[in-house]
């Protein structure tokens, strides 16, 4: 026989189960969140030198000159975070040591690129993109005759580029305030915050705890502050995701929805974003939230991208969709020894087989994610990080640095929830209580937030 036990709060055990489905996410071994971890000595040490070697690697390597000044400047900054965190006082190590890196490879170089114009090619793609916009219409120009006349970014890109097109390049600081790094990086830094507080177990005092610390320590990081002085273009779009997984894990379906949308009208590539937002949300919350999220990235995503589709659809096709595919007249200046483009240059049937091993990744990606859907916000982006993984690897045409985005996918949500082993898969037939049912099951008396299930023997 099973009896509903009311239990006063003060009495109630401690091994109660959270009504917040969003607990279930983090390790119940690992420690509470709002308490930092005693820094390590040595792990800050081998970071910031693993960082200063990887800067130190774009000048012999790069033959892009925007990246081996990048990687001169960033070296020193990352060397001296290793001094710091070897010789500081512990307490202040993590502090000390990621406010160097920070100002070594973020706050120094990005200035000193902005004043001499050091930009890679995509800056000034965007950055045009958004003058075409305001002069026809379009972003996209009809004809493009040079590769830096090609758009390959879908149309909401441009709105980074608006300032610069607004604001011109005469003096300092319409060309310091109008580039389009600044913004790619404010949108980045915005996203991540946000998604920080929704992301942080709600516990007393965890709210909040570490995210600038932890936000600054991933900006400052190879990953992020290589992007964010040399082009940015895919920050908003990391940005993006993230942020829309975790509207989504919180049952944000309206708003999941719209930035969900933004990220698809940044590049085609956060596509998959939204069906593995759907899911998690259809997991969690159930078929309405779903279906209302999706009603809602649909139309926001179509009334940015179709007008500008049906004005120029020929541009579209042919800047969009074949040239980051390799299957342009016009070379791609994403050359990356990745695999997709090691088939591709072997000729016309190395190019099919990697399309083809692109079509049985995405198809392989698809079924895990039917058959194993996500139960929380981090199996959400590790899903999402193996699909456009899969994606760039097996692309005829990509850079090693797209991969920036399956690594923070990886990365942010196990910060911000405080494990960084992944949640356990769940079992089948069981999932969190939808909110809704959570809500009626409480006011018909059958089990509430404050009523434990006893198990008596008859």
């Amino acid at each position: 026989m099973v009896t509903t036990t009311h239990v006063p709060e003060a009495a109630r055990p401690t091994t109660a189960v959270s009504p917040d489905p969003h607990d279930a996410e983090r390790d119940p071994s690992s420690a509470d969140p709002a308490r930092p971890a005693r820094p390590q000595r040595l792990l800050w040490v081998l970071g910031c030198l693993v960082c200063a070697v990887w800067a130190g690697c774009f000048p012999i390597l790069s033959d892009l000159r925007p990246e081996q000044n990048w990687g001169l400047i960033a070296f020193v900054g990352y060397l001296l975070a290793t001094g710091a965190a070897a010789f500081a006082p512990l307490r202040l190590v993590p502090r000390l040591a990621v406010g160097i890196a920070l100002l070594g490879a973020v706050l120094v170089p990005l200035p000193v690129m902005l004043a001499h114009g050091w930009a890679q090619s995509e800056v000034q793609v965007v950055q045009h993109s958004a003058t075409q916009l305001l002069h026809t219409g379009s972003p996209y120009i009809p004809h493009p005759r040079r590769v830096t006349q090609y758009d390959p970014y879908l149309p909401a890109m441009a709105l980074f580029g608006l300032p610069r097109a607004l604001l011109g390049t005469h003096g300092a600081l319409p060309r310091f305030l109008g580039d389009a790094r600044l913004w790619f990086l404010a949108s980045f830094v915005g996203c991540l915050l946000t998604s920080w507080r929704l992301l942080r177990p709600r516990t007393p005092g965890a709210g909040r705890s570490g995210g600038p610390l932890a936000l600054a320590a991933v900006t400052a990081s190879p990953l992020v502050a290589l992007s964010a002085a040399v082009s940015g273009v895919d920050l908003p779009l990391i940005g993006c995701c993230l942020l829309g997984l975790a509207y989504a894990g919180r049952g944000h379906a309206l708003r999941a929805g719209l930035v969900i949308a933004l990220a698809c009208a940044l590049k085609w590539t956060a596509w998959p974003a939204f069906p593995v937002a759907l899911l998690l949300l259809q997991y969690r919350y159930g078929p309405r939230r779903a279906l209302r999220c999706a009603v809602t990235a649909a139309a926001a995503a179509g009334a940015l991208i179709l007008p500008f589709a049906l004005v120029t659809p020929g541009a579209v096709l042919e800047q969009v969709v074949r040239f980051p595919l390799g299957l342009s007249h016009m070379r791609t200046p994403a050359n990356s020894p990745l695999p997709g483009h090691l088939l591709a240059e072997l000729g016309p049937g190395g190019r099919a087989a990697s399309l083809v091993l692109l079509g049985l990744g995405g198809v392989a990606v698809a079924l895990w994610l039917l058959l194993r859907p996500p139960a929380g916000v981090v199996q959400a982006a590790d899903r999402l990080a193996a699909g456009v993984a899969v994606a760039f690897l097996l692309a005829p045409a990509g850079r090693f640095g797209y991969l920036d985005l399956p690594l923070l996918l990886l990365l942010w949500p196990r910060l911000a929830i405080g494990s960084f082993r992944a949640a356990a898969e769940p079992k089948p037939g069981l999932r969190p209580v939808p909110e809704r049912e959570r809500e009626q099951s409480g006011r018909a008396g059958i089990v509430s937030q404050e009523d434990v299930v006893v198990a008596v023997d008859s």
